[in-house]
């Protein structure tokens, strides 16, 4: 079951939206394509056969157990650069500076500022912490899809939530000063408050395809400390 949040809509055009889904969904048949997207899959052939040719998408025909091997499609570096990296150069290079100016250490210094400035920035947009767990991640969720990152959450049987991220807004920094990767697991847990424990369980820089974070709360308990 979903957790209602305010979400990220995919753009308007119909090969738009189906870079959109590809992002947000990761590899997939032409005819889920069309299922998601409620149109033929006549017009989501037409699509991709233009995003292909543009060098957006690429394919790989994976074999069933019964019937003709299934076309499954994926988005391409290219395609990637298509979705929002937030200032990502001049990030890069007051990163670069500071580095070189004033070492880790310097480095270590200015994310640890930023993610207390992002902190206090979100703590004005969070429901009260006593407020259930589902309302205070959606708001989380919104929080972050406004600044890009194509996030959604959902809830488990077992009382745990994830928060997926589809998108990283600041994957060139971050791969430049892994640190914000950090900070950015650690605002979840101080924004989330007590009694809350946040795990990341895939993370794009590691090579996964999004970054997951899984949320449970634990009445009684202080949330795990940023360093765990």
């Amino acid at each position: 079951m979903r957790i209602p949040s305010k979400s990220s809509e995919a753009p308007g055009s119909g090969r738009d939206r189906v870079l959109f889904l590809l992002k947000r969904d990761g590899p997939q048949a032409t005819a889920r394509v069309a299922e998601q997207l409620s149109v033929t899959a006549m017009a989501v052939r037409q699509h991709l056969s233009v995003l292909y040719a543009e060098g957006l998408v690429d394919f790989t025909d994976e074999q069933r157990k019964i019937g003709r091997p299934a076309r499954v499609w994926r988005l391409t570096p290219k395609a990637y650069a298509r979705f929002p990296d937030h200032h990502a150069g001049l990030a890069v290079d007051m990163l670069q500076v500071v580095q070189s100016a004033y070492g880790e250490e310097g480095l270590e210094r200015l994310t640890d500022g930023w993610t207390r400035k992002q902190v206090a920035a979100y703590r004005t947009q969070m429901p009260h912490q006593d407020m259930p767990l589902d309302q205070r991640v959606a708001a989380l969720v919104r929080i972050r899809c406004e600044e890009g990152f194509m996030a959604e959450s959902r809830s488990a049987q077992d009382g745990t939530i994830e928060l997926v991220e589809n998108h990283c807004a600041i994957a060139k920094a971050a791969h430049f000063c892994t640190k914000l990767c950090g900070g950015e697991l650690r605002l979840f847990r101080e924004v989330l408050g007590e009694g809350v424990t946040v795990e990341r369980v895939e993370h794009f820089l590691a090579g996964d395809r999004r970054c997951t974070y899984r949320i449970l709360e634990t009445p009684g308990l202080p949330g795990p400390s940023a360093g765990q």
